[in-house]
């Protein structure tokens, strides 16, 4: 049995980057998108306008938080043989309305892949105020360019506060 991390958000999360479930690379190093492949950081970075690969991984979450970002995954827990979504068994949902609940400043839910977008819509489908956008996946397993995933992540941008807090 496969588990997610705890969420990364605080009071003024605009924007949450969900994924489906960390694969084996992030749960060894217990960090969110660890495998060096994944482009998460590079993509996301790059809508901020920030250099998040070269920190160390507690300072990149402390940078999120400060430009209203916070992450999570749609699974709790699944059975799974490696790391593709595709072997996926048996997931159980993470409690997504609780936390979207808890986050009065939230203005769009980003899920990062395919998989996260089919079952993390299915959750919050109602939420009003809230828009909802699917991303082409970070992962390396998704095969197109760096450059077309990041133009479709550079969308993100318009849900991203005018001024960072500073932290």
């Amino acid at each position: 049995m496969k588990t997610a991390f705890a969420p990364v958000f605080d009071a003024a999360t605009r924007l949450l980057i969900l994924g489906s479930l960390p694969g084996d690379a992030s749960l060894k190093a217990a960090q969110y998108y660890a495998h060096p492949r994944n482009a998460f950081w590079p993509l996301v970075g790059g809508v901020l306008g920030e250099d998040l690969p070269t920190l160390p991984y507690a300072r990149r979450l402390e940078r999120l938080k400060a430009r209203g970002v916070g992450l999570w995954d749609v699974i709790a827990s699944a059975e799974r043989s490696g790391s593709l979504d595709a072997a996926i068994r048996s997931p159980e949902a993470a409690d997504l309305r609780g936390l979207v609940e808890r986050l009065p400043a939230l203005r769009a839910v980003a899920f990062n892949g395919g998989l996260a977008a089919k079952l993390g819509r299915r959750i919050l489908a109602d939420i009003a105020g809230v828009e909802l956008m699917t991303l082409p996946s970070s992962s390396p397993a998704h095969a197109i360019t760096l450059s077309a995933k990041a133009e479709s992540w550079a969308i993100l941008a318009k849900h991203l506060p005018d001024q960072p807090a500073d932290r």
